[in-house]
């Protein structure tokens, strides 16, 4: 499955080019542009499912890191402070990983 299979191409175009910026990324915004925010959570599931790249049911910090990616293959990767301050505000048990709870909230309360 593609990201374009869940959102509009053209949505995830946008929302990756006004963070093409190094350290300009910012989640709520980002959510809010790609269309994702709008989506229900059998969407945002979807799209955690793309971006769990390794199947282990969480989004790991490597994973974070290529979040833009899991977007648009030719995106940027985000940066150590962006993938920190992502981590941050999804992580809510603080194990240092996302899980698909925490990321439908993630995207829910941006």
């Amino acid at each position: 499955m593609h990201m374009t299979d869940v959102l509009p191409a053209g949505d995830i175009s946008k929302a990756v080019e006004a963070f093409a910026a190094p350290d300009s990324f910012n989640h709520k915004k980002f959510f809010e542009m790609c269309g994702l925010k709008s989506k229900g959570p059998d969407v945002m599931k979807q799209v955690f499912g793309i971006l769990d790249q390794d199947r282990s049911g969480f989004i790991e910090e490597d994973e974070l890191c290529l979040m833009l990616k899991g977007f648009t293959p030719n995106a940027r990767s985000l940066s150590v402070k962006e993938t920190t301050a992502l981590l941050a505000a999804g992580d809510k048990d603080g194990d240092g990983k996302i899980g698909m709870d925490e990321f439908v909230t993630l995207v829910s309360e941006s």
